[in-house]
């Protein structure tokens, strides 16, 4: 007998639960970025000069390279300017606003086809709240026109009520609520489409049904984590502006869950997380930011000080990861790149078919307007998931992603790929996409890998195989027939071990590899297993120019990627009899910048590739190369050492065992009365905090020492 629930009772049943982080420590020396509020407004000032620049008669924002309106750049801009004229900035540009303001309202009163490209959705939330910021500004007549053309009903702006329920019916639900609020709309109409676009129009499901309570868009296969962004950061910029109908409650729930997951996605330096259509975009880490504010800003009203804490920190690194890509030379300067790439932006790379300067330039200033309004507490930061470790998530099989951390050392896979083209692009390439470390730029590889429809070329760092007819393949050119399944054997915030199975899913047949990884804070030694004994490599994604040449340093079973001498690179350092690294074709252009295809080879399996991304001050590559030695039940370098389910590092050590001897000369530094999870941030002997898993009692150094679970003790050792 088939029992059959309610679709409601269903998804309570099965309602996702946010991942948890206990530990407080992190493994390499932190201090808060301490990025003033003003900073968020001098981004949004630099954004508005350059789209002033590009203001025609009408009051329009023209895309400089389409030389016309693009979608919703008007009120995004007029917005972003009446906020630094409230705030007493910019007042040159009041004049401008205005007629951007003009002009936007009476495309709104004309209905979706006066609207630039029928984007009438994204017109609501910004033209209703930039009445306010106006108000004081302009006279009463103009303000009272405005109004009128804003007041008609919401669905002569939209298609109608069953089309595009995608997120672009969360801008509507935005929207519709910020005309309540604005005094454009009576309450129930607001919350009656609300309340239908929950429940009866794919809302609710979207995010519900999700593992990790993420915003599914239903627009790509794998799903895009770039645009679940956008779904979930207007439900809770609807939740966060007061939104109480019915749903609530239960929209609170979910999107708490979903914005506590992105946290453990986002990477150490500050970028959200790859994949999908819209992938490396500026604008997804604007989004980020400003989902982590509402949240900083949500728990600290809540007296969550911690919490609030990790996510001002979070949003403070989004913001951070965006300044690199400001331009600075005409004619675009105050401008942020579209894609995260150096280009011309004549260029389109990375771009999707709706990327263009006006609009993206306008979300950046948007979204950022937006968080600055919304940062109002003086939140003291707290160190961010990304940034402690400690974990291992596997998305939503409709993602087909996850995510691995120790102590600020991210490994970010695609358990699966794109098999058809979106907008004639593959967006989402199978195998590890991405190293990033904790105070380190994570562009150099594998710098989100690459699939092209042209060359039908594919490259991540994953295995790549011989087949029967000598050539050569890469896993990511296998997308159709691999997948992979992630197995977890070891986690704690200065070690995860765990492995990647890739395999046929289709009948086809073809060799299965295990990829181990042995993921510390200064590393990751990954190992390739091929149990069908094929002649074998892993691919090594090489960034070797994204509008600015990259240097590349190679020796026989060592290569370093990097911006210039002396600053960040990343090292893969091939291990074992035989290692070498040699060509595998030609470069191939992602959406960073154009690839070069390396191969790691040694003489038969296992296959050891050891990751080391490196800074200023760090031990040099070819010292760590040289110190590499395996053991039985680790590794050791002049990094540190993995000894079992211990790792010992410069900066901190810790695990799960009954003690540890830190610099290997059977003495145990540290001894606990029982086995116990433990987190100590060292200096040489010195032993400056530690925290354990659960309550024990230790000796630290010689002295005697008691901790309640996960409450860090600090100046532990004189």
């Amino acid at each position: 007998m088939t029992l059959l629930l309610p679709m409601a009772l269903m998804l309570w049943i099965n309602a996702p639960v946010a991942p948890e982080l206990s530990y407080h420590l992190t493994a390499r020396p932190w201090k808060p970025l301490e990025t003033p509020q003003a900073a968020y407004l001098d981004a949004v000032e630099d954004l508005c000069r350059f789209a002033a620049k590009h203001q025609n008669a009408d009051g329009a924002f023209v895309d400089p390279l389409l030389q016309r309106e693009h979608q919703y750049a008007t009120p995004y801009f007029a917005f972003a300017v009446g906020l630094l004229v409230q705030e007493g900035r910019a007042m040159d540009l009041l004049a401008k606003g205005v007629r951007a303001m003009d002009h936007a309202t009476a495309c709104m009163s004309k209905g979706p086809r006066a609207i630039p490209d029928g984007h009438g959705e994204f017109f609501l939330a910004p033209l209703a709240g930039a009445l306010e910021l106006y108000s004081k500004h302009v006279p009463a007549d103009t303000m009272s026109q405005w109004r009128a053309r804003l007041a008609g009903p919401l669905l002569d702006v939209i298609e109608g009520p069953g089309a595009r329920i995608n997120n672009w019916r969360t801008y509507a639900m935005k929207g519709a609520w910020s005309r309540y609020r604005a005094g454009l709309a009576e309450r129930d109409v607001a919350v009656s489409f609300i309340e239908d676009a929950w429940l009866h129009r794919t809302q609710r499901e979207r995010i519900a049904a999700d593992r990790w309570a993420l915003y599914q868009d239903w627009s790509s296969d794998p799903q895009s984590h770039a645009v679940e962004a956008v779904g979930r950061g207007n439900l809770l910029g609807l939740l966060a502006a007061g939104y109480d109908g019915d749903s609530a409650p239960a929209m609170w729930g979910l999107v708490r869950c979903g914005t506590r997951t992105s946290l453990f996605l986002q990477d150490p330096s500050g970028q959200c997380p790859p994949n999908g259509r819209t992938d490396d975009h500026v604008f997804n880490d604007v989004l980020y930011q400003l989902l982590f504010e509402t949240m900083a800003e949500t728990l600290w009203q809540e007296k969550d000080p911690w919490q609030a804490g990790q996510y001002r920190r979070a949003a403070l690194l989004s913001f951070s990861s965006i300044a690199r890509w400001r331009r600075t030379e005409e004619p675009w300067q105050g401008m942020y790149s579209i894609t995260k790439n150096h280009f011309d932006p004549a260029e389109r790379v990375g771009y999707q078919p709706a990327s263009n300067i006006g609009n993206y330039s306008g979300a950046v200033m948007y979204h950022l307007a937006e968080a600055y309004r919304i940062r109002q507490s003086d939140i003291p930061e707290r160190p961010a998931p990304c940034e402690i470790g400690g974990y291992v998530l596997e998305m939503d099989a409709r993602f087909g992603s996850a995510v691995a951390n120790a102590g600020g050392m991210q490994l970010f896979a695609n358990l699966r790929g794109d098999t058809v083209p979106k907008y004639g692009t593959y967006w989402t390439p199978l195998g590890v996409v991405r190293f990033a470390r904790m105070g380190w730029d994570s562009r150099l590889g594998p710098s989100d890998g690459v699939r092209d429809t042209r060359s039908r070329e594919a490259l991540t760092f994953g295995p790549a195989w011989k087949e029967a007819r000598g050539r050569w393949v890469t896993l990511a050119q296998k997308a159709k027939d691999y997948q992979g399944t992630l197995r977890v054997d070891f986690v704690h915030p200065l070690l995860v071990r765990c492995t990647i199975l890739y395999h046929s899913v289709t009948g086809v047949g073809g060799p299965s590899f295990y990829h181990d990884f042995v993921i510390t804070p200064d590393g990751v030694l990954a190992t390739l297993h091929a149990p069908q004994e094929v002649e074998c490599g892993v691919s090594l994604p090489i960034l070797e120019n994204d509008g600015r040449p990259l240097q590349v340093t190679r020796s026989e079973a060592m290569i370093s990627v990097s911006y210039a001498e002396g600053e960040d690179a990343q090292h893969f350092i091939v291990l074992g009899p035989g290692a070498r690294i040699e060509e595998a074709g030609d470069p191939i252009r992602s959406s960073y910048g154009w690839l070069r295809p390396l191969r790691a080879r040694a003489d038969g399996t296992p296959l050891r590739v050891f990751v080391y991304p490196s800074s200023p001050g760090d031990p040099a590559a070819h010292m760590v190369r040289d110190s590499i030695t395996l053991t039985e039940t680790g590794f050791r370098s002049v990094l540190g050492r993995v000894e079992g389910n211990t790792y010992v590092g410069r900066t901190a050590a810790g695990g799960a065992a009954d003690g540890i001897d830190f610099d290997g000369d059977g003495q145990r530094e540290v001894a606990w009365d029982a086995p116990c999870g433990f987190l100590l941030q060292r200096d040489g002997d010195r032993v400056n905090a530690a925290e354990t898993g659960h309550a024990v009692t230790g000796a630290i150094t010689g002295r005697r020492v008691s901790f309640e679970s996960f409450t860090p003790l600090y100046g532990l050792t004189p």
